[in-house]
């Protein structure tokens, strides 16, 4: 019979060297474990345990003189043999080197799928396998036990999806069935949802924050959509409820065109909201002939609620000007009486109580104000009126033609120039250049309505706009090379190009501009001009 290696008693821990007393387990001193076996010598056989080869079933009383001294005793039966299809193993020591009882393994104990879950194969696997014990044997109970992998997910009824395919018998999984197996882990054959259903991953603890109750309703047909999620609702202050993205507002970007005029404005690159305002419309004269109107204003900043001053103006204006026209009055004096009350509009706004519409609540109350232009072309005239420093151009449709520029600013920088104290160049680069003397509103010192009568003798294009367009092309042959060569035919795409030609040159301040193409009849000649 071969003996097995025995490693004397350690006098010491092999961990710290620390004298050691009989029967201990752990070293004192550094907690070694005393227990594991050490390191054996590099000659130790190895015994190989398998099943024998088919037809040799049990070994033959010759065996064990084969075996020599390198085989157990012989009268035991040799490790691996099959006695009555169950595999006999080996006894384990009672003690390992070191006096401590030996850990003893059950067959059931060793692993029978790799690492992948499929089953291994070798000797005994297509009749033992990972079992590898009769039924109603000790092994096969413990065969039989649930065991627990956390690298799959469970099966109904308790197993392991890897284990889903193996009998009731406790017999081997069979290869190619883990598939199978992995479908049987959802009822039904359902995956989870929002998952693959082999990639091992659990169910979510709390509900998808998408599909949550909290989550914002959809917009309801009618309502505006947020223009920053494109799902969101928004509410009556203006803001996503999804996002929070703060909404445009209506007069951030307003466009509007008629058969034979076209305005557009924009909030500019810097203010926070729009405070100009146009209105276009076209009516008919006594006689039948057409008559088109272009109101444009721009609110005063350093004012309260510029924003509804300018609108109260342009709306008043236009609508005078609708109202006297088609009776005939002269457009000159129409003019007058539309700007007049275009400032009482205004001058109403300074009667409500302060912070009644519920905004500009930090700001000083003081009485609204606004600057206004207008334009209107009827019966082969071009009238303009103004207060304030918006201004009306002329620009021939024969661009070899001189331009002009219409109106005359109400401004510090327009007084100095016409008292001589400064040319134009000096007065526009000081800082109060465009702090202006005129403007529609309660404090306004004293009206001045002006208004200029025109007669073009050639075809053209009037442009009324702020000081938003003009402060990037201020005289007449900047703001002709700013207006495209087809404003006569496209006075809305013009007005776009216009506006686009204020944002790239920075948009500092809100950008209003109104186009209205001025066509001459085959008696129109010579031009005149009557101011008031």
């Amino acid at each position: 019979m071969s003996q097995s290696h025995q490693q004397p008693a350690l006098p010491t821990c092999p961990g710290c060297e620390e004298p050691l007393d009989a029967g201990d387990r752990f070293c004192g001193a550094c907690g070694h474990d005393l227990s594991a076996v050490p390191t054996g010598p590099g000659d130790r056989p190895t015994m190989a345990v398998a099943a024998p080869p088919a037809g040799q079933a049990e070994a033959g009383p010759g065996d064990a003189g084969r075996a020599g001294a390198g085989t157990p005793d012989a009268g035991a039966p040799r490790a691996g043999a099959v006695e009555g299809g169950a595999v006999r193993w080996p006894a384990a020591a009672e003690t390992d080197s070191s006096d401590v009882p030996a850990p003893v393994h059950s067959p059931a104990d060793v692993p029978g799928t790799d690492s992948d879950g499929r089953p291994l194969t070798g000797p005994g696997a297509e009749s033992g396998g990972g079992a590898g014990a009769a039924p109603g044997g000790p092994a096969h109970e413990e065969a039989g036990a649930v065991r627990v992998r956390h690298d799959h997910r469970a099966a109904p009824g308790g197993g392991t999806a890897t284990g889903a395919a193996a009998d009731a018998g406790g017999a081997a999984r069979t290869t190619g069935d883990r598939a199978a197996a992995v479908a049987g882990a959802a009822p039904d054959g359902a995956a989870e949802p929002g998952g693959d259903p082999d990639s091992g991953d659990f169910p979510l603890a709390a509900p998808d924050p998408r599909t949550a109750e909290h989550a914002p309703a959809a917009p309801a047909a009618g309502e505006k959509v947020c223009v920053a999620c494109r799902s969101g609702r928004v509410d009556p202050d203006g803001y996503c409820e999804n996002c929070g993205h703060a909404q445009p507002r209506e007069r951030d970007h307003m466009e509007q065109e008629l058969d034979t005029v076209a305005a557009v404005s924009d909030r500019g690159l810097r203010h926070h909201r729009n405070e100009d305002s146009f209105a276009v419309s076209s009516t008919a004269l006594p006689d039948g002939s057409p008559a088109v109107v272009a109101i444009v204003c721009d609110g005063v900043s350093s004012a309260s609620r510029p924003d509804e001053a300018s609108a109260a103006a342009a709306t008043a204006a236009n609508e005078a000007l609708l109202a006297s026209l088609p009776r005939g009055t002269h457009p000159q004096q129409a003019m007058h009486e539309a700007i007049v009350a275009a400032s009482e509009a205004v001058n109403a706004l300074a009667q409500q109580p302060a912070g009644a519409m519920g905004h500009d609540a930090h700001r000083h109350q003081n009485a609204p104000a606004c600057t206004l232009v207008g334009a209107v072309v009827a019966g082969g005239l071009l009238i303009v009126g103004w207060v304030g420093d918006s201004r009306v151009y002329w620009v021939p449709e024969d661009r070899t033609r001189p331009t002009a520029r219409l109106t005359e600013d109400d401004s510090w920088a327009a007084q100095m120039v016409a008292a001589g104290l400064m040319n134009e160049a000096e007065a526009y680069a000081d800082d109060r250049a465009h702090a202006i003397t005129g403007w529609l509103g309660a404090d306004a010192y004293e009206l001045e309505p002006h208004t200029a009568a025109f007669k073009p003798d050639r075809p053209g294009l009037v442009v009324v706009c702020t000081d938003g367009l003009w402060n990037y092309a201020e005289s007449g042959e900047e703001m002709a090379a700013a207006v495209p060569a087809d404003a006569q035919e496209r006075p809305l795409h013009a007005a776009q190009v216009l506006v686009g030609h204020a944002l790239d040159g920075g948009g500092h301040d809100n950008v209003t501009v109104a186009l209205l193409p001025f066509a001459v009849g085959p008696d129109g000649a010579g031009s005149a001009r009557e101011s008031v």
